[in-house]
């Protein structure tokens, strides 16, 4: 497994959270000093992107898969490699079997890098709204500099009003072009070199487990300089979403605090509705307790939530293994997320299947709440929000069949869909 890990070039941390346990229980693991059960050897098998039975059989195997993938990608038949000799080949030369496969599998991630910057590039919208107030400004300032330059007798009045065009057409383009190389410069790090505010912040959270006040709280009054300090919040939006995250957080820390919220979850377990009314309060502060609380790795069960406002916009997403969430478009409308949107303030408890090559099942508790953050006489704002927890064992009536998009949804009869998937052999 270890091999494995370091061939894809994932540090440890990042294989730990991709299959919801602790760095240090991977540790452990990759010393052979803790068993791994079929369930998570399936996730992190999916993670390094090996079948199970080759993460068990070692790290022979693993290279022996990487040489055969170098061997298919052969770009011609003329010195095609001897595939029927790999082993031959890994016996007699380990370190170079061993350096062929780190670099098949280097090139493999560049590829894919490759392809989410093509796939930014072509549907990232600030990028294109960006780009398209550019031009504007560029072509606003090049019609009115061609009128004073091929009019030889402008009145006065008019050329102070086209003088005032181009500097304002100017500042515009000037504040254009620097927002867009601020937002391009925002995540160097990143492997795509292009985030939005929103991915800045959970890729700080996921850092930090989803819970920044375990890590290195910041002392109250300080949020500002904390956040500033954060690598991955390289804008001043996702800043403004850190803070106010931040302050939601000690919220609801103070009003669930860790030892109370233990002992309750050790009573009644993970069930929101019971939890909510043994600590007497709402469901909103338990959704996002129980999805950045701290459990024990051994006992302790991995939760996934999500939450958006009233137009069925994401605006919060912590993973679970398994369960995939679109980064662009619009989720699968299925999700009992955008039922309970419809059903204010009623529970919803589901168990779905996610649709995939291997159909996941998952338990769901949803619900949504409208609040009234300028008074009764503002706007109502409406926030729905879906836990997300392993599917019990048995197989209750009325499960659902739900996707991740359906852009990507194999399920060609949904009678949901709102376009063709691009898996379907229509499209």
């Amino acid at each position: 497994m270890r091999e494995r890990r370091l061939l894809v070039g994932l540090k440890q941390a990042d294989l730990a959270r991709a299959a919801g346990i602790s760095p240090a229980y991977l540790n452990l693991i990759e010393h052979n000093r803790r068993r791994v059960g079929p369930e998570l050897l399936a996730t992190l098998a999916a993670v390094l992107g090996v079948d199970e039975t080759t993460l068990a059989e070692g790290a022979e195997s693993v290279i022996f898969e990487s040489l055969r993938e170098a061997a298919a990608g052969a770009p011609t038949e003329e010195h095609a490699p001897e595939v029927e000799r790999i082993e031959e080949f890994l016996g007699r030369f380990p370190g170079w079997a061993a350096l062929l496969a780190s670099r098949q599998v280097r090139m493999t991630a560049l590829e894919r890098s490759l392809e989410e910057l093509n796939e930014r590039m072509a549907h990232d919208p600030f990028l294109s709204a960006s780009l398209h107030e550019v031009v504007s400004a560029v072509t606003s300032v090049r019609s009115t500099a061609a009128i004073l330059a091929e009019t030889d007798d402008i009145d006065p009045q008019w050329r102070a009003r086209f003088h005032l065009n181009i500097y304002e057409d100017s500042i515009r383009l000037s504040e254009a072009a620097a927002a867009l190389v601020s937002y391009l410069d925002a995540s160097q790090e990143s492997e795509t070199g292009l985030m939005s505010p929103q991915e800045e912040v959970e890729a700080w959270l996921a850092r930090s487990g989803y819970d920044p006040q375990a890590a290195d709280a910041p002392p109250p009054g300080t949020d500002e300089d904390y956040v500033t300090r954060m690598p991955e919040l390289a804008s001043t939006a996702a800043r403004k979403l850190a803070l106010a995250y931040l302050a939601r957080s000690r919220q609801d820390a103070e009003l669930l605090p860790e030892d109370r919220f233990r002992a309750a979850l050790a009573d009644v377990g993970a069930d929101p509705g019971l939890l909510a009314r043994r600590l007497g309060t709402g469901l909103a502060p338990v959704f996002r307790r129980l999805a950045t609380f701290r459990q024990d790795e051994e006992d302790g069960v991995p939760v996934g939530l999500v939450a958006c406002d009233a137009s069925g916009t994401l605006t919060f997403r912590k993973p679970m293994p398994g369960f995939a969430l679109p980064r662009f478009g619009a989720a699968c409308p299925l999700w009992p997320l955008y039922e309970a949107l419809a059903r204010p303030m009623v529970p919803i408890r589901a168990v779905v299947e996610l649709a995939g090559q291997v159909p996941q099942r998952f338990l769901t508790y949803s619900f949504s709440e409208p609040r009234f953050p300028a008074g009764f006489d503002g706007p109502q704002v409406v926030e729905a929000m879906m836990l997300i927890l392993p599917a019990p064992r048995a197989r209750p009536d009325g499960e659902r069949a739900i996707g991740t998009s359906c852009r990507i949804c194999p399920r060609s009869g949904c009678v949901a869909r709102r376009e063709p998937s691009i898996l379907s052999v229509d499209a």
